[in-house]
């Protein structure tokens, strides 16, 4: 019986065999599709040499363009409007920035788009903003300036309730990025929180020895990943937030704020004071705003921190018998005191005070120097100081100031703001300063010209620097004269 074989259907010519290199666009049936695409892919590059031919700036390479950015000056937002290349460009470039939204950084956005910062301010970002608010009050502070709500005005004396701080999560995340994503980080400022006594985290142990704990934070994070942080502004600090950056080994200038009036009030004691010194042992400039403290503090510093030469305490609250511990630094050139309601309450017997063998600069401003004890044991440790320098200072009389007869170095002296000083009590010192040589007296209105004594007058005569403005009337007579203003009326308006 014949066999029967079905015709075979004719093959596609299109199909291309199974092992073929060809792009997916030829496995299609259709010849147009084809076609339209390779219409499309010369269209294509047509376009992208005419965008070559109108956009020059794609001739230079992004080294060339990135040089040339940076002749520019600040600021240079404007260039990373033009396209997404000269915004990656600016963005590499930048290496400061003041940020004011914390979500920003928290989602990593601020650390993709500036990789190289090396200053960075997150004052303003830590303090969640509220829409506009109808009242129309602003808060100014030296650190930041923000609207006010309703919900700020609580009873807890505090202008800035919990609700406009950061959680302890939100900040820890937001300070993890940024220590992965800029690790060569010079300097920052960033606000602290208040964290609960059961989130201080597991014990560890310095280099020293010394045990503490909270090594699970964004600032431990940020102490170990930014090896190059040299300065800190640390605000709403406590002991467990120096116990965070007691890592930071190569910092060199770092301002603590423990309790500022009005915004926030955090504890900055002497466990705080001792972790910080035995941690950052490279300091050269320290101030201490609003912090606690007593003598173990402060000569804790001075025996750990060997290398510092600026201390700054800003209204601190420090406990009687501070002042003895400034004799273990043995390297502090300046010591400055500024808005201090009260020197030493209890400096203690004269003979324990000691002396700072290398001091040479002494400044109080806006300071009340009242307490004749304190003033005392101030100016017995800094005997070997060479500019003394009273600015706005409550207190100021001449039995007070006279104290300053035990500084025979004194080479500067300046006043300005002391209005209680007079003629008198100013000469008495000044003729016991032999070596002298540099004067500045600015609105201290119980200074007079005409008292000034003929003794006085030879002083000034051999002073290489003489600023002397004691009377704002003396001041203003001087500006007016021969200029027909400020006399009697009678004889300024003449009559017609």
């Amino acid at each position: 019986m014949p066999s029967f074989n079905p015709p075979k259907k004719p093959s596609n010519p299109w199909k291309p065999p199974k092992s073929s290199w060809v792009p997916a666009f030829f496995l299609t049936r259709n010849p147009k599709t084809l076609n339209n695409h390779v219409f499309f892919k010369m269209q294509l590059e047509e376009d992208q040499q005419g965008k070559r031919r109108s956009d020059l700036s794609l001739l230079l390479s992004d080294q060339i363009l990135a040089g040339i950015l940076s002749k520019l000056p600040l600021p240079q937002l404007s260039c990373s409007l033009v396209c997404k290349r000269w915004c990656r460009i600016h963005g590499s470039l930048l290496q400061s920035l003041k940020l004011h939204d914390w979500s920003f950084l928290e989602r990593g956005r601020m650390v993709s788009r500036f990789p190289n910062l090396t200053d960075v301010d997150l004052i303003n970002a830590c303090i969640k903003r509220v829409p506009t608010s109808n009242w129309g009050l602003v808060l100014t502070h030296s650190m930041v300036t923000i609207p006010l709500d309703t919900s700020d005005l609580d009873l807890s004396g505090e202008l800035l309730g919990e609700g406009r701080r950061l959680v302890p999560e939100s900040l820890d995340q937001g300070l993890r990025a940024l220590a992965r994503g800029c690790p060569n980080l010079r300097r920052l400022r960033v606000v602290d929180v208040s964290r609960p006594i059961d989130d201080e985290g597991r014990a560890f142990s310095t280099a020293d020895g010394y045990e503490g704990k909270a090594l699970d934070t964004g600032l431990s994070m940020i102490a170990a990943e930014c090896l190059m942080l040299q300065e800190l502004e640390l605000h709403q600090c406590t002991d467990f937030s120096l116990r965070s950056i007691s890592n930071c080994r190569n910092l060199q200038v770092l301002k603590v704020v423990g309790c500022s009036e009005g915004l926030y009030g955090s504890v900055v004691s002497d466990v705080g004071l001792t972790t910080l010194a035995h941690g950052c042992k490279r300091l050269v400039k320290l101030e201490l705003c609003g912090c606690e403290g007593s003598y173990d503090g402060i000569s804790a510093i001075g025996m750990c921190c060997f290398m510092l030469e600026e201390l700054t305490l800003c209204d601190h609250r420090m406990e009687g018998g501070w002042i003895a511990g400034l004799k273990s630094c043995g390297n502090l050139k300046s010591l400055r005191l500024q808005s201090c309601r009260r020197i030493d309450s209890d400096p203690g017997p004269a003979e324990h005070l000691g002396l700072c063998p290398t001091l040479e600069k002494l400044q109080l401003q806006r300071c009340n120097v009242r307490d004749k004890q304190g003033m005392s044991a101030l100016f017995t440790v800094c005997g070997t100081v060479k500019e003394l320098e009273f600015q706005d200072c409550w207190g100021l009389e001449d039995e007070i100031f006279s104290i300053g007869s035990c500084c025979r170095r004194v080479k500067s002296l300046s006043l300005e703001g002391c209005s209680l000083l007079t003629t008198e009590g100013l000469e008495s010192l000044v003729l016991s300063w032999k070596e002298l040589q540099r004067l500045r007296v600015v609105s201290c209105n119980n200074i007079k010209d005409i008292e000034v004594t003929p003794s006085l007058a030879s002083v000034f005569s051999v002073l290489k620097e003489l600023k002397w403005r004691p009377d704002t009337k003396s001041v203003l007579a001087d500006s007016l004269f021969g200029t027909g203003m400020g006399g009697k009326g009678g004889k300024f308006f003449k009559r017609v």
